[in-house]
């Protein structure tokens, strides 16, 4: 385990240490409330060992602080086990109404501090697990069911986020609406299958456009998303003006490349996009004027004969 230990005194601290690193576990000291406060924040422990008088700010605070800073799912949640010499029914009252989860005396022997430390092991290692199954979750959420690329609502989160600094940092953002042309039609001639298949390719295609834009640094951050229908969105924070409009040419180019067959699709042949992209250099206002903009332009990209794209 990673354990945070906390105790204004460097000599109880060493030995504390030494028996806990005995056992097989990392321990960071922090020498005060603040300091193990700061290091809550900077970094994720498995258990915390807490003593309880300490000048300024005592134990109680400092768990009291530390709850506070923790989110309200489970897998947050850090153990904190109060490491004292007088082990009265009123610290034991006081520590439990501040946050903490257990007592042990700074006198026990070792036999006692090594069950109380496999125990805790076994609770970091359930935490674990949940942490990750619930990353899985988290993301299997945020993920459109058919193409794999974000949804819409994790893209609006995303973007609300990062529209907000962009604003902020006066830095510049991008944004294209991508449509796939006359997907009706595909829908309607080839099947709803086949009509799935084609959005997938699609998606992929947008994923690896927006993958080779962050590995050659022209727009790092860059991301897909899956709009709604046929239609996707990439989102481009803090590139330089002009680079949308390289991406944006890439994307119909690439797309017009994977010759998917589309009888359907005016002259073409074949499956096209058309993208509207829109930079706005400052960032400001409100980001769903950038979206209507972007549209305007996708619109525009349309009735000029689709397969192409239109920018600002």
């Amino acid at each position: 385990m990673k354990i945070l230990l906390v105790d204004d005194s460097r000599a109880i601290a060493m030995v504390t240490t030494a028996r806990l690193e005995s056992f097989g576990h990392e321990v960071k000291h922090a020498i005060n409330g603040q300091t193990a406060i700061d290091l809550f924040q900077a970094e994720r422990f498995d258990l915390i060992l807490m003593d309880i008088e300490m000048p300024g700010m005592n134990g109680f605070e400092t768990t009291t602080r530390i709850r506070s800073l923790e989110g309200h799912e489970p897998w947050a949640w850090t153990p904190i086990i109060f490491v004292t010499a007088t082990d009265s029914d009123t610290n034991l009252v006081t520590a439990i109404e501040a946050g903490g989860d257990d007592f042990i005396s700074k006198s026990s022997p070792e036999s006692v501090l090594q069950a109380k430390m496999k125990a805790m092991s076994r609770i970091a290692a359930l935490r674990s697990r949940l942490a990750l199954a619930n990353g899985k979750l988290q993301d299997q959420a945020n993920r459109d069911g058919l193409t794999g690329l974000l949804n819409r609502r994790a893209m609006d989160m995303r973007v609300d986020h990062l529209w907000e600094m962009a604003v902020q940092q006066g830095a510049p953002f991008s944004l294209l609406m991508v449509d796939v042309d006359n997907f009706k039609n595909f829908n309607d001639h080839y099947g709803h299958q086949a009509g799935d298949e084609c959005l997938c390719a699609v998606a992929a295609c947008l994923e690896k456009v927006a993958e080779q834009a962050n590995q050659d640094q022209m727009a790092p951050g860059v991301f897909a998303a899956r709009y709604g229908g046929e239609e996707f969105s990439l989102i481009i924070p803090d590139a330089a003006p002009g680079v949308h409009v390289g991406i944006a040419m890439a994307i119909v180019e690439a797309i017009a490349a994977l010759n998917i067959r589309h009888d359907w699709n005016a002259d073409w042949g074949r499956v096209t996009v058309s993208v509207g992209a829109m930079c706005m250099a400052p960032a400001s206002g409100q980001v769903n004027q950038m979206f209507r903009l972007a549209d305007e332009l996708l619109y525009k990209a349309k009735e000029s004969g689709r397969n192409r794209h239109e920018a600002n």
